[in-house]
């Protein structure tokens, strides 16, 4: 005798219960919470959601923090200094790395103390009547120009001139300190002395939050970091070194007034590509100038001779053992920076957009490699 066949029905019951998607299992006692979402898809577009509003709030959370972001950032550029200066004694003292550390801050402070008490009188007067030097000069080409037909007004500038001699004020004002507040500059100070100490230390903490299987690849991105960011500093502080001294010199060796300041303000400025020259030569120029038409065309020599030099040895060598950057790019960070952080953001645009482009090349050859596998 055979079975009844099932009724129709629950075939198509059955089909439809086997369609719907299967649910989450609760334990016994567990309640839906006000967040689970059954739906998968539903669930999984939620997910992506999340994801975009966390990557919102850290972007609000670094723009709040930027300012103590960007002094803990000095605190590495600083350390990155300190730490190259040690390796390079360690090639003539074989002692312990502390040592090494210390000698480096000992004869960065001996320099320091120098520069104020040897050099700091004669800088100060210097600094002192290069506003005025700067202003007549500039009041001076616009009557030339003036006289030839342009049609300038001395008056019309006066205001425009003023303005930037109050600039070349505040830049001399602070040829003591760069970075401007104390507190800053000594907490930047701090912290590079711990990061250069004992800078593994800090590297296995960070490596240490990251997922198991990417500690590897951080600890060889910082690495690579750590030294084109010794190479680069110790590339820009040559530079700054060679610039400042030749100017130095070869102006002393005319007689062009102020001779002191200007290499220092050249060497200081040196510090910042594609801005810093170009505001040390306006300078350098309009004081030679001031003592005739001889000594302002000695200067523009000099200017351009110290720039070629700097230029076509100095820089390329550096770029070949660092991170060759394109100077429209570090000019656009320059600007972005200035304006939103000031100095400081003008000085650190440099070695920052360097580390950023190294991970993004670190982060696609990994993309790659796992692509290959």
């Amino acid at each position: 005798m055979t079975s009844p066949e099932p009724p129709k029905a629950d075939l198509v019951t059955s089909t439809v219960v086997k369609a719907v998607p299967p649910k989450r299992k609760r334990s016994r006692g567990q309640r839906v919470g006000p967040t689970d979402i059954a739906d998968p898809l539903l669930r999984e577009e939620a997910k992506r959601a999340f994801v975009w509003i966390g990557m919102a709030a850290l972007f609000a959370l670094v723009v709040l923090l930027a300012q103590p972001l960007l002094i803990i950032f000095a605190g590495m550029v600083f350390a990155a200094m300190v730490d190259g200066g040690a390796r390079l004694l360690e090639r003539f003292l074989p002692i312990r790395r502390g040592w090494r550390v210390a000698i480096v801050l000992v004869l960065v402070g001996v320099f320091l103390v120098w520069t104020a008490y040897f050099a700091g009188s004669q800088i100060a007067v210097q600094a002192a009547a290069l506003p005025a030097t700067v202003e007549a000069q500039a009041l001076r080409a616009i009557h030339w120009l003036s006289e030839r037909g342009f049609a300038i007004e001395a008056r019309d500038v006066q205001g425009f001139v003023e303005k930037a001699v109050g600039g070349v004020g505040q830049l001399t004002a602070a040829v003591g300190g760069l970075i401007g507040a104390v507190g800053t500059t000594i907490l930047i100070i701090v912290l590079g002395i711990y990061f250069a100490v004992e800078p593994q230390l800090y590297r296995r903490g960070v490596a240490w939050m990251m997922p198991a299987d990417r500690r590897d690849y951080f600890e060889g991105t910082a690495q690579l970091m750590g030294r084109s960011l010794r190479r680069l500093m110790a590339g820009r502080l040559l530079g700054m070194g060679i610039e400042g001294v030749c100017t130095w010199l070869l102006l002393t060796a005319y007689g062009v007034p102020m001779a002191a300041l200007l290499g220092l303000l050249t060497g200081l400025l040196a510090f910042l590509p594609n801005i810093g020259a170009p505001l040390s030569g306006l300078l350098m120029i309009l004081v030679g100038f001031s003592g005739g038409v001889n000594m302002g065309i000695y200067c523009i020599i000099v200017y351009v001779v110290v720039q070629t030099v700097d230029g076509n040895i100095i820089v390329p060598m550096v770029a070949r053992r660092t991170v060759d950057l394109a100077p429209a790019l570090v000019l656009g960070a320059q600007l972005i920076m200035g304006v939103l952080f000031g100095i400081i953001g003008l000085i650190l645009a440099d070695p920052m957009v360097a580390m950023i482009k190294i991970w993004l090349e670190r982060g696609a050859a990994r993309l790659e490699a796992e692509g290959a596998e």
